[in-house]
């Protein structure tokens, strides 16, 4: 217990001397020197260097030996696979791109050999092999059903289904394989990097070519009997065609229905188009709306009313404390978009919480993957008492 105490403080607060540990632990200056000795011996723990500037003998610094154990996560899209590397500090020492478009038949049987190309090309960035790898987590549209193993609610990832996914990329890889919702991933990002670090009670909508919700009640993920929680983007909406056929369906040219058919990416550019504004991207589109006043002020009122809808759906059923709108479509709206949804969900519904526009710099849900494969490696690899055994 002394030992993954401190191992997590090393962690958290990075490099400490003796004293501080000892402090920080309440553990005797004897007990935390033996304790770094022995960490130190395992490989657990190293110094890195003194700290210097102030009286008496300067005091050795000790870290996590960021080569204690390395990670890899995927983000997986309509388009390819991103793929990172990190150790266990969770700094990131190599990451690699494989296009691979869902649309392509090729792709359909290669699912393994991708996910592979992908990994393999991040180790290669960081000058390891696959035998440097602990775990490895993916974070996909859709989840796993975790009575059959199957992927639900993706069937535009028609690689993706098959009922034994898992235990292949774990054969491929070599090492434990977590399958995550990639909106749940989003708001693991948001939990301990963002808007929400402060808490328990949240609701993360991601808005972008899909849309979904990842849901936070007393600080943990709330998934469903079939990992569908949050699965929004088929909630039937006025205004919005029905999803008919339900989330297993063959993958439809129009996208289905509900509420991903009013405010994912491809509703934002017809939306836009219609007032006149002609853009290739969603990102594109809101940009030119925040400059074109007339045209432009209506594009985003009538995304702020569609949003503010669904949004009112989901603040009624679970009455979270924060709703972080995430995704492309937030993020290229940014505050004017979200003091336009906030004033439209007025009335809407009782609860009030608090609106924010996601912070995370970068892939969010690859940030999310990473955080939750060096936990996982953390609570194998902090576990000293292995050692003993």
């Amino acid at each position: 217990m002394n030992d993954r105490a401190a191992l997590e403080l090393l962690a958290a607060h990075g490099p400490l001397t003796r004293t501080r540990l000892g402090e920080l632990t309440g553990l005797s200056k004897p007990t935390a020197s033996q304790l770094l000795t022995r960490l130190e011996t395992v490989g657990l723990v190293r110094t890195t260097g003194n700290v210097t500037g102030r009286p008496g003998p300067n005091a050795q610094l000790y870290e996590i030996d960021p080569a204690a154990a390395h990670v890899a996560a995927l983000a997986v899209d309509q388009e390819g696979i991103t793929a990172a590397v990190a150790d266990i500090t969770g700094q990131v020492v190599g990451e690699h791109r494989v296009t691979a478009p869902a649309t392509d038949e090729s792709v359909t049987h290669r699912t393994g050999e991708l996910v592979a190309e992908a990994v393999d090309g991040a180790l290669t960035a960081a000058g390891l092999g696959r035998d440097d790898l602990h775990t490895t987590v993916i974070g996909t549209p859709g989840a796993l059903d975790p009575r059959t193993g199957t992927l639900r609610y993706a069937p535009h990832l028609p690689g993706w289904q098959s009922r034994t996914l898992r235990d292949e990329l774990a054969e491929v890889l070599h090492t434990p394989i977590v399958i995550e919702n990639d909106v749940n991933l989003a708001a693991v990002a948001e939990q301990h990097h963002g808007t929400a670090q402060d808490f328990d009670d949240f609701a993360l909508v991601w808005a972008d070519e899909g849309v979904g919700a990842a849901i936070v009640l007393g600080g943990t993920l709330l998934r469903g009997a079939t990992g569908g929680a949050g699965e929004i983007g088929y909630m039937p909406l006025p205004g919005a065609p029905l999803a008919r056929g339900g989330p297993d369906a063959a993958a439809r040219p129009d996208g289905g229905g509900g509420f991903q058919k009013l405010v994912g990416s491809p509703a934002v550019v017809e939306l836009a188009r219609a007032h006149g504004i002609d853009a290739p991207t969603a990102t594109k589109a809101l940009a030119a709306a925040r400059r074109t006043p007339g045209a432009g002020d209506e594009v985003l009122t009538e995304l702020a009313r569609r949003l503010a809808a669904g949004l009112a759906s989901v603040v009624a059923v679970v009455d979270p404390e924060l709703v972080v709108l995430s995704g492309e479509v937030a993020q290229a709206g940014g505050e004017r978009l979200r003091e336009l949804v906030e004033a439209e969900m007025t009335g809407l519904a009782l609860p009030r919480p608090q609106l924010r526009i996601s912070e995370i710099e970068g892939n969010p849900i690859l940030t999310g993957a990473l955080r939750t494969a060096v936990a996982d490696a953390r609570r194998t690899v902090f576990d000293t008492a292995r050692f003993d055994a």
